[in-house]
């Protein structure tokens, strides 16, 4: 199971879409051409889409009763901790509206979401010193790695929420996290823990393929 936003694992892999020749494709959905006015807000190499795409490989996890489900915080912390479904959403509240970018060449601009602030999750586990990377868990073993720097950034967001409606199924339920600054690979879905890390561990699509770093604003999509 791949859990960032529309992966699948044919080969050569590609994140946030499938095969390399797939990055290089303009879909029907996309706007060919980014409007002057939004051209800033826009990478190079992307263009523009109102849809929200779904392309990945595997079976979607359905929960239906989240009584079992929890959410593991570890690591280099001074408080590691778990909470249950309903701990979890009575965490504060903090509502963000981002541009996401997808490695497949998708951007999708003023994107709403509901969740509780990474930042948050922070203060209660109080990371050490040595604290220098977070790993998102997913379902599946599935991880995505980036600084921890990158993680205490105000937009970054362990979300439940898209456009005032619970996640749904493929797009992430019961929460995701939303990292930004990146290609949306790096904002797993069904996330069910964060680590705080010494060292940097590459993910799953790190692994096979794609820069570590995924920052669309230096087209940094692939590391061969």
């Amino acid at each position: 199971m791949s859990a960032g936003v529309c992966g699948s694992r044919t080969a050569p892999l590609d994140r946030d879409g499938a095969s390399a020749d797939a990055a290089r494709m303009v879909f029907p959905w996309q706007k060919r051409n980014v409007p002057p006015e939004l051209a800033e807000r826009v990478p190079p190499g992307q263009v523009l889409t109102d849809k929200f795409p779904v392309l990945h490989f595997g079976r979607v996890p359905s929960y239906g009763d989240l009584t079992g489900w929890d959410f593991r915080v570890w690591g280099e912390v001074e408080h590691p901790f778990t909470l249950g479904w309903a701990e979890f959403r009575n965490l504060p509240v903090a509502e963000r509206t981002l541009d996401i970018h997808c490695v497949t060449r998708w951007s999708k601009l003023d994107t709403r979401w509901e969740g509780v602030a990474f930042s948050h999750i922070a203060d209660v586990a109080r990371p050490t010193a040595d604290a220098r990377y977070v790993i998102f868990h997913s379902e599946g073993g599935y991880t995505a790695n980036v600084p921890i720097e990158t993680a205490m950034r105000p937009e970054c967001l362990l979300a439940w929420s898209y456009d005032g409606q619970p996640l749904s199924d493929e797009h992430g339920y019961p929460v995701r996290s939303i990292v930004p600054g990146t290609y949306f690979w790096k904002s797993a879905k069904w996330l069910r823990g964060v680590e705080f890390s010494a060292d940097d561990r590459p993910g799953f699509w790190e692994r096979n393929g794609y820069h570590n770093d995924a920052d669309p604003w230096k087209e940094e999509r692939y590391s061969r």
